[in-house]
């Protein structure tokens, strides 16, 4: 894209900005040209979506122009359009999302969905835990939806439990969530405190997968939140064998996996031997991506 600002050229209109981007994505091989297109020029121009076609004949001024090809090639060195526009929605929220942090997948909604169906098993108050947080997308899901409900969400990067609680007062949530940084469960050891359930999209790809994964996820995600260790299975183990200590009777571990993990994990549970009533569910692409267990004898999840 030339800058075209002399008058015997035609002016770069919005329509056709949008044609020139959605063809120049395409040539690259960048996925959903069109609407990456019409997100990058909406958020360069301050627009919503919609207003494109609205105001398509509007032609850019030169500074909205540069702008806007800075966007172009950080998407075509493969960028994901959420880190160059700072924000992905998440269960109908827009959370600002960083480097720091691992952008929200719809597949995970479907975590919250089976915590908000399990939440209603048994009486009495209830403490959630979220483990690896990062953006807080889990959590304030929950919370939008269970604000009766006590919360608390930890991540091991300073910059992600300050990024969540950003983003829990942006959407007027933060009053309801307690915000911590540390290893996993190594901050509440001694501390007594006991939850009704744990949820967790902990790290499970293996650590030689990583380069395989799309260029957008190895090369600008953080890979921390990613690496799962030789077999994919650190992370996943280390929540397993330490959770029950955190979790009332009857409480519930809730763990998103790698859709090939099923087998190694329930032998993992099996081994830790603290845990019953195990179901393995299927995402929406009929993998199996979660798994809930209760701690000790008692409960029902076969509806999960």
């Amino acid at each position: 894209m030339q800058n075209q600002s002399n008058s015997e050229f035609p002016e770069w209109t919005i329509i056709k900005l949008l044609e020139w981007t959605t063809s120049y994505f395409k040539s690259h091989n960048i996925d959903s040209p069109r609407s990456t297109s019409e997100i990058l020029l909406a958020h360069t121009l301050g627009f919503k979506r919609i207003d494109l076609y609205l105001r398509y004949d509007q032609p850019l001024t030169v500074d909205e122009l540069l702008l806007f090809k800075t966007y172009i090639k950080r998407r075509i060195k493969r960028e994901p359009v959420a880190y160059i526009v700072g924000t992905r929605e998440f269960w109908s929220m827009d959370l600002t999302v960083t480097k720091d942090v691992l952008i929200p997948r719809p597949e995970t909604e479907c975590l919250v969905e089976s915590a908000l169906s399990l939440s209603e098993l048994g009486p009495g108050p209830k403490r959630i835990l979220e483990l690896g947080t990062g953006s807080g997308a889990i959590t304030l899901a929950l919370a939008s939806e269970r604000p009766e409900y006590i919360y608390f969400a930890s991540d091991s990067s300073d910059e992600a439990v300050k990024l969540a609680f950003m983003n829990a007062k942006l959407h007027h949530l933060d009053e309801k969530i307690n915000f911590f940084a540390g290893d996993w469960l190594e901050p509440l050891k001694n501390t007594g405190n006991l939850f009704d359930m744990i949820i967790s999209n902990p790290p499970y790809i293996r650590t030689l997968s990583i380069p395989d994964l799309q260029p957008e996820i190895y090369r600008y995600e953080p890979i921390r939140a990613l690496d799962g260790g030789k077999a994919g299975l650190d992370s996943i183990k280390k929540i397993i064998f330490e959770a029950h200590a955190f979790l009332v009777q009857k409480g519930i571990l809730l763990l998103e996996i790698g859709h090939d993990q099923k087998d190694q994990i329930k032998k993992i549970i099996d081994d830790c031997g603290n845990y019953e009533n195990v179901v393995f569910k299927k995402d929406y692409s009929a993998h199996y991506r979660m798994v809930c267990m209760l701690k000790v004898e008692g409960g029902d999840v076969t509806k999960f």
